[in-house]
């Protein structure tokens, strides 16, 4: 037995903080990107031109002084592309056929209509910029309007139904001491990850390679599969080094269809990179939301009735409905509940995947409504939030695993000094500075998928883990160099872990928080079965042991199942939690706000690295803080063009916006989550930190902020002078 199956004793690799051991690669300039990729020699290159009005039809499409240009190659456009099946409307957003360039239809602002292929990204650059289209312009529905269509679908994103009822809200609400009914209204949020969305493709025959920037591999094989008719033999795809994907490289976009069937047609390797700019346009982002919430409590603080309701803009062409009210369908006690989501039809890019889909706005949305009412009640807000504290799943009735959300709102408070927070707004001040402080709780579910890994001990004495995982600067390579050496009991410098490659087995990808929990416990699987298969005891020589045994090597495989095909896996409710407080200063004049210091305490099951665990729940944090304070995408009502679409305009924090940021991780492995008690963390720390923000600046300058982001108008508008 391994120490990793021994979670109440120290372990010696598991758990500490060992630095990436991909760190000297990337610093050095010698991991290579999708885009910098060389494998095939020099590359072809596409550059999209996008269309210049939100709706409508192409009308003409001239390309002749573009194809007259220096170094131009050819000119796709629906005109001349090859035959792909039509867009797949129905399938999950993640694994949906997107085709290009198939009809002369218009759905949104910044859609491709060209793809220009040139021998330099210069001259296709210029060539793009070339092309001339006329437009048969229609009525567009650029921004939601009260009266708009309201559909009901039957299912929100990753599975999860759009509608729950328990027990009989309207009653709950009625009995009620105390209720609030709030909206909230968040904006359209982008994943921008540092590396642009990039492909190069390159067909050998039928077979068709790619080096790309992705989440998932197995995604990509479906999608192509729909979309090209290409079977998974034929799909031969890379992605060694990921520069972020924040969910928007999970699914497929322009950039890889344009370079498949762009090498398809020129029968030479093309890559194709998308601008910053495109990326606003092409690669999904988080919908618009108006949620509303109502909560019933009586005299002491019970919730009598929880309901929450999300509407969601989603393109009809291209649907997406995040799972914006499912956070609260576990969070809290209550009876009577009642869980709804909505979608309006609006002309802007589809929505899509992006870092806590559905947490992130969902507990915003709620975790300020529950400060609202601890003052309704005229209780304090961590008292409100342990009162309403379950160990059973208060809408499926099953028990809830490593449950211990009090828990990380009783130590955050130690460790924040709640003691000293001034229950009434404007009572701390410093000069001009409103002091205030915030609170809010975190909830993420936890996904289990069929994820297979193989372990081998090669010729050469090494070990090798193999996997299609993706590490997308998360440290996956790190944390499964560390648990094949604690499991086998060898030095984590004698273990080489292979990633990223569609010949390797499959996985369930980076995304959802899943990576490393899911291919971790399949790596343990896989360790075991070498263990057992060899009768080699573990060890610093395990791998030498093995070869006088086997002078070829040993492999095992070890898998797990995805949660559909588990029978019992409804029978328990994996989440994980944590408490957010923050401490904000609110210039009474000017409105200004400055973020002084955040706490986060979060209980993720086992900490395999707290170092590379920890750089996540800080991104995160960071990202919740700027989702109220910085970001909103700013639509034109006339046209649909996205009026801050690049990153001089749609604004994210710098260093100087960044406060001094703790973090607690209560390390205890949830056993009931999976064998060696993993479970993921790199979203929980997106999940209420949003919330704890705009809670602090209540409570420092008495205004409340229901539509984000916080703007300083409305804070000057509404503050009082006394």
């Amino acid at each position: 037995m391994s120490r990793l199956d021994t979670p109440n004793t120290d372990t010696k690799v598991v758990g500490q903080p060992m630095r990436r051991i991909d760190g000297p690669l990337k610093v050095s300039g010698t991991a290579t990107y999708a885009y910098e990729n060389k494998r095939l020699g020099e590359a072809l290159v596409g550059v999209f031109a996008i269309s210049t009005i939100g709706k409508g039809k192409i009308t003409l499409l001239d390309t002749g002084a573009a194809e007259a240009m220096p170094g131009v190659r050819r000119v796709i456009t629906h005109e001349n592309v090859i035959e792909q099946a039509p867009l797949d409307r129905e399938s999950p957003v993640t694994v949906r056929g997107r085709p290009i360039f198939y009809d002369n239809n218009i759905h949104h602002f910044g859609q491709p209509v060209a793809l220009v292929i040139a021998e330099t990204f210069e001259q296709a650059r210029d060539a793009a910029l070339a092309v001339r289209a006329e437009y048969q312009i229609e009525r567009g529905t650029f921004v939601y309007s009260e009266g708009s269509l309201v559909n009901e679908p039957e299912f929100a994103n990753a599975g999860f139904p759009a509608a729950t009822d328990r027990g009989d809200f309207n009653a709950g609400l009625a009995e009620a001491h105390a209720t609030i009914d709030l909206t909230y209204e968040t904006p359209m949020l982008y994943a921008q990850p540092i590396e642009p969305h990039s492909t190069l493709a390159h067909w050998e025959g039928e077979r068709l390679h790619l080096i790309t920037s992705c989440q998932t591999l197995n995604y990509i094989t479906i999608s192509l599969g729909t979309s090209l008719g290409l079977a998974p033999e034929n799909l031969m795809i890379s992605a060694p080094y990921v520069g972020g994907g924040f969910g928007s490289k999970l699914g497929v976009h322009a950039d890889l269809m344009g370079a498949a069937i762009a090498s398809r047609m020129l029968g030479e390797p093309v890559k194709v990179c998308l601008t910053r700019q495109q990326m606003f346009t092409l690669c999904g982002a988080r919908p618009w939301h108006h949620q509303q919430v109502r909560f019933g409590a009586d005299a002491e603080g019970r919730l009598t009735a929880i309901g929450h309701e999300a509407l969601i803009y989603s393109n009809d062409n291209d649907p997406f409905v995040e799972q914006t009210g499912t956070a609260t369908r576990s969070l809290y006690a209550s009876a009577n509940r009642m869980t709804r989501h909505y979608t309006t039809h609006l002309d802007r890019p589809g929505g899509d995947t992006v870092r806590a889909p559905g947490e992130l706005p969902g507990l915003l949305a709620v975790e300020a409504a529950m400060d609202e009412l601890a003052e309704a009640l005229q209780m304090d807000p961590i008292k409100l939030r342990v009162l309403n504290d379950t160990d059973t799943d208060p809408e499926s009735g099953s028990p809830l695993t490593g449950r211990k959300l009090s828990e990380c709102l009783q130590v955050g408070a130690e460790q924040f000094g709640w003691v000293d927070r001034l229950p009434r707004p404007r009572e701390r001040k410093e000069g001009q500075w409103l002091i205030g402080m915030g609170v809010a709780a975190a909830i993420r579910p936890h996904f289990q998928g069929a994820t297979e890994v193989e372990i081998a001990v090669t010729p050469q004495g090494r070990v090798e883990v193999r996997s299609d995982l993706t590490d997308i600067g998360t440290g996956s390579y790190t944390i499964l160099a560390q648990v094949a050496a604690e499991v086998l009991g060898v030095e984590p410098d004698t273990v080489d872990v292979l990633l990223a490659d569609s010949r390797l087995p499959t996985g369930g990808g980076s995304g959802g928080s899943w990576g490393a929990s899911n291919t971790s416990t399949a790596l343990h699987r896989a360790c075991h079965a070498l263990i057992d298969s060899t009768g080699v005891a573990v060890g610093p020589d395990f791998a030498h042991q093995v070869l006088a045994l086997q002078p070829d090597g040993a492999t095992a495989i070890g898998c797990i199942a995805g949660q559909g095909t588990l029978t019992d896996w409804h029978e328990k409710s994996r989440h994980t939690y944590g408490a957010h407080f923050v401490e904000v200063a609110v210039h009474q004049l000017t409105g200004e706000i400055r973020v002084r210091r955040m706490l986060g305490v979060f209980a993720a099951g086992r900490i395999l690295n707290p170092m590379t665990a920890r750089s996540q729940l800080l991104g995160g944090m960071t990202w919740g803080l700027s989702a109220v304070l910085h970001e909103g995408a700013e639509f034109d009502a006339r046209y649909g063009n996205v009026l801050n679409g690049d990153l001089a305009e749609y604004l994210v924090p710098v260093h100087a916006d960044i406060p001094d940021i703790n973090i607690v991780m209560l390390d205890e492995p949830d056993l009931e989550a999976n064998p060696i008690g993993v479970k993921g963390v790199a979203e929980l720390g997106s999940c209420g930190s949003s919330a704890a923000v705009v809670n602090a600046i209540y409570n420092a300058c008495g205004v409340r902020i229901r539509k984000f982001p916080v703007r300083l108008a409305t804070l000057v508008a509404n503050m009082s002078d006394s």
